[in-house]
């Protein structure tokens, strides 16, 4: 531990922290621009300069490590004066029109004009305009609004390992560029939205929620997300009761502030049409009915079935409170076996250890097998790619194409899990991710790889380890279907080869919230 005094505080922090953090532990409010905890510092902005005895000049406070004794002043006349000078040089590198972003919400950069007491332009501004790009789906970039503190760069490399951003040009001309300069929406960005969270200015803003109000006008609720099995904490943006956004929570244990494009954009893109009341099948067309028609009808039909020939499908994007009922009502009441999911599970390995997603920035060696997370848990594929950027061997083991192949140190069929094996056996700490995909013999040759290696199941659809638990995964026969209840939730039902094997005369209860 270190001591050091912050404005006459004294501040005891781990010794290696920097100035930013050891003054955050105590309260104390260094401003900043360039920076995010969740990046790398680099102290490009030069807002953060702080006085700390005994330097000839100011030192910037996200880079400087702390060290014992030190005294650092973070709001001496010294520090005013040097980043009034700095945020009077921002201004006047683009057209920074501020009415813009007291429309679309909060900017970093107009809370410091405030706070510093930025009422005039002291230089020129650029006169010459910069492009705006609107090619990509959900999001917009005005390069105008850009101070080029590189956050929407760092993020798109360090956090989800895409590398999609860079820098183009020099000087006064230089702008953040997609891959070699191709407009955003012909580019490799996989709409994941971080860029978008960092930006600390209104460079970068969503095309659907922006200019919907300012911070203290809305209100943030904490949540997990829906869209898929890896649990990404997320925080909902609303105002007055409708959507206007849904974001990383960078305090979850799970994600860490990270989401994909399902989790970020489709609750608000969502443009199924809803339905609101229940809909009765008269003389071959469907039709608006009464909740006492719509149930009775549901009621006699169960009734007059016998229970061998009543099935149940369920998504696993209903709740365990929708789960327990549905067992509840027909497994335990009605006495339906025939129960099955609407996606596969991921088979159990009881005498494994369970691992968890950030293992896989501390593992030395990634197998997976049986699984495709870039198409169904991207955020884990982002966790993936960032551990082959540092070093880290990935052997992807499967029988299709693969979003993860490119990024593979080796590829393999699921009938060569043995040398997956005879790698993961050279391994420090292995981590093994497996999916539903996984052939039998592929899970008993993977078990061999013994107790050293943490092992994650990536489960394909939402609540699935909730479904199995409650014994809706026991297997589904379409023969002698006479009466069907499908437990659809919010899911888009992709695979409707199911449905079709089902008798045309069966009677069929759908509980969907979509049309």
């Amino acid at each position: 531990m270190v001591n050091i005094t912050v404005n006459g505080q004294k501040v005891c922090a781990q010794s290696g922290i920097t100035i930013l953090q050891a003054a955050k532990l105590v309260g104390i409010d260094i401003p900043t621009l360039c920076d995010h905890p969740a990046l790398t510092p680099v102290g490009a902005c030069r807002i953060c300069v702080v006085e700390v005895k005994g330097q000839r000049t100011l030192i910037t406070a996200c880079t400087f490590p702390i060290t014992e004794g030190m005294e650092v002043q973070t709001e001496s006349p010294q520090v005013v004066k040097a980043r009034k000078l700095i945020l009077d040089l921002l201004f006047s590198e683009r057209n920074h029109y501020c009415p813009f972003c007291e429309a679309s919400g909060n900017c970093e950069l107009q809370n410091l004009g405030y706070r510093y007491g930025v009422d005039h332009w002291v230089y020129d501004t650029f006169t010459k305009g910069f492009p705006i790009d609107a090619s990509h789906e959900y999001l917009f970039i005005e390069h105008n609004r850009c101070v080029l503190c590189s956050r929407c760069l760092r993020g798109c490399s360090e956090l989800v390992a895409n590398h999609t951003l860079g820098l183009g040009s020099r000087g006064k001309k230089s702008m953040v560029v997609y891959d070699t300069n191709v407009p955003w929406g012909d580019s490799s960005c996989i709409s994941c939205g971080t860029c978008q969270q960092l930006c600390p200015t209104g460079a970068i803003f969503n095309k659907r929620t922006s200019f919907m109000g300012r911070d203290d006008q809305i209100e943030r609720i904490k949540s997990t997300c829906s869209k898929c099995s890896v649990g990404c904490g997320i925080e909902i943006v609303t105002r007055g009761g409708n959507l206007l956004a849904v974001i990383g929570d960078w305090d979850s244990d799970v994600s860490h502030g990270l989401l994909c494009k399902s989790g970020r954009f489709r609750s608000i893109y969502d443009e199924r049409r809803r339905i609101t009341g229940p809909l009765l099948r008269r003389n071959g067309r469907l039709g608006p009915a009464s909740w006492d028609e719509a149930l009775q009808a549901v009621s006699d039909r169960i009734k007059q079935a016998e229970f061998k020939n009543m099935g149940i499908l369920t998504s696993s994007e209903a709740t365990n409170e929708a789960f327990y009922l549905l067992d509840e009502l027909f497994a335990k009441e009605l006495k339906v076996r025939n129960v099955g999911l609407l996606n596969a599970a991921v088979p159990d390995i009881p005498a494994k250890s369970k691992g968890l997603l950030k293992d896989i920035g501390a593992s030395d060696m990634i197998i997976v097998a049986g699984a495709d997370p870039v198409n169904n848990q991207p955020v884990a594929a982002f966790l993936i790619k960032r551990a082959v950027d540092k070093g880290v061997r990935l052997v992807v083991v499967n029988d299709t194409d693969n979003g993860l192949d490119p990024f593979a140190f080796t590829n393999l069929p699921l009938a060569d899990m043995g040398k997956a094996l005879e790698l993961a056996a050279r391994a420090e700490n292995p981590v093994v991710l497996y999916g539903a995909s996984i052939t039998k013999q592929a899970l008993a040759v993977m078990e061999k790889i013994g107790d050293k290696a943490a092992f994650i199941a990536l489960e394909e659809g939402v609540n699935t380890r909730a479904a199995v638990a409650f014994g809706l995964n026991n297997g589904f026969d379409t023969a002698d279907i006479k009466v069907l209840y499908l437990l659809a939730g919010e899911e888009n039902i992709k695979d409707r080869q199911i449905l079709e094997r089902i008798d045309k005369d069966a009677f069929v209860t759908v509980q969907a919230s979509f049309s």
